[in-house]
């Protein structure tokens, strides 16, 4: 949850700073949001190379978390921007992989019940995400920047704490690396090899649903600051506020779509896991459909109701629930044991390339009619689910489909 509290204070704040403090080009903000959301997904895969090799996933777990607290509160300071964001990005790096393998390891191989989990879990990490802009945000924009990035690392540091308590709920680190000692001599089968592989391929429509996807934290938010009405009643709300739909739409929804793919595994109609990852690419195409409307209003010289941000988000939040947390738990019933974690970090590796490349989309923001703009993000996107789709056969015979440990697959 803290993890997900700090990363959303960055997104909700990280653009407006740079470019009403710090006096940064659009252009400029955009690319540095991008690199620095894409190589907080690109850390990751070393810090699962660690922890299985050297340290253990809870010792990097805390390293990840000290170093992310420390980040914030040198994000305190200007002139320490730069090496803040570095100590930010390797404390992700370190977190990231082995929280979500930790969640995996709770469930014993061909459990159905993992895919709900990650689910619950997904919406744990996200309470987090709700309260970061509502909190942080009111203070970087009403008091100052450096009060939201320093409340940021108090959150972090109460992760902390309340994961140190919490860790005896958890497998032994020497029981995770014994399995892996025993395992380590045994060369990959074919089988493993072909589901490696098909994580790969899934891994690459994975980048381009994040590319897409992450235009809520850059030009979403820019949007929502210029060309929204966010008076209620007299009262602005803050722009940054806006970041926290997302999170609570993630925390409302996601009881009433575990229901209903409950409903129907009773049918016996519960898509496939990669079925499930390809309607979520085509979802989150469809939400930017939904702001063609609004542009039609700002181009008359208006501003558009915050019911078209709001709709937008609805639908996106429907198909990341349908790709992001499934994802995650594809990777745990694939991984070998002894590689998840370094899995884990090429999952979230293909989410770095998508997120730079989502800060290389919002550099042209500026330079196409806005409703061109949303209209390529819908491309993008439903190609990616076109393309799963495309696939499917393929990926099911290598995932080995109707195996005892994949038949959710």
């Amino acid at each position: 949850m803290w993890e997900r509290f700090s990363y959303y204070v960055m997104r909700s704040l990280l653009v407006y700073y740079m470019m009403k403090h710090l006096m940064f080009s659009q252009e400029k903000s955009s690319q540095i949001y991008g690199l620095y959301t894409g190589f907080v997904y690109f850390t990751p895969f070393f810090g699962g190379l660690l922890a299985d090799r050297v340290i253990g996933q809870r010792r990097a777990v805390i390293v990840g978390g000290v170093l992310m607290a420390i980040g914030h509160f040198l994000m305190a300071s200007e002139p320490l921007f730069f090496p803040a964001l570095i100590f930010l990005i390797l404390g992700n790096g370190c977190f990231k992989p082995n929280i979500s393998t930790q969640v995996g390891g709770l469930y014993a191989p061909g459990d159905h019940n993992r895919d709900r989990a990650f689910s619950i879990f997904y919406v744990g990490i996200n309470l987090g995400a709700f309260f970061s802009p509502l909190v942080c945000g009111t203070l970087g924009e009403k008091l100052g920047w450096h009060y939201g990035f320093a409340a940021a690392g108090v959150g972090m540091v109460a992760g902390l704490v309340i994961y140190l308590l919490g860790q005896k709920h958890l497998a032994p680190d020497n029981l995770m690396k014994e399995a892996a000692g025993q395992a380590r001599p045994e060369p990959l089968t074919p089988d493993d090899w072909k589901k490696i592989w098909a994580l790969v391929v899934l891994c690459l429509f994975n980048i381009v649903f994040w590319a897409v996807y992450e235009q809520q934290g850059n030009t979403m938010a820019l949007w929502a600051d210029a060309n929204t009405d966010r008076i209620i009643l007299g009262w602005e709300m803050p722009a940054s506020w806006f970041q926290a739909f997302n999170p609570a739409m993630i925390f409302l929804f996601t009881p009433a779509l575990t229901w209903f793919w409950s409903w129907q595994e009773s049918r016996g109609t519960e898509p496939l896991s990669v079925t499930k990852m390809a309607i979520g690419c085509v979802l989150l195409g469809a939400s930017f459909l939904v702001m063609l409307p609004a542009t039609t209003i700002c181009a008359a010289g208006g501003k558009a109701g915050m019911g078209w941000l709001t709709a937008t988000t609805f639908v996106l939040t429907v198909g990341e629930l349908y790709l992001s947390p499934v994802g995650l738990s594809l990777v745990t019933k694939l991984a070998p044991v002894r590689y998840v974690s370094m899995l884990m970090g090429m999952w979230f590796l293909s989410s770095f390339f998508g997120n730079y490349l989502s800060g290389y989309i919002g550099t042209f923001w500026e330079k196409m009619p806005k409703e061109h703009f949303f209209l390529m993000l819908t491309g993008l996107s439903v190609a990616a689910g076109l393309g799963i789709f495309a696939v499917l056969k393929p990926l099911k015979r290598a995932i080995g489909h109707g195996s005892e440990e994949t038949v959710d697959v």
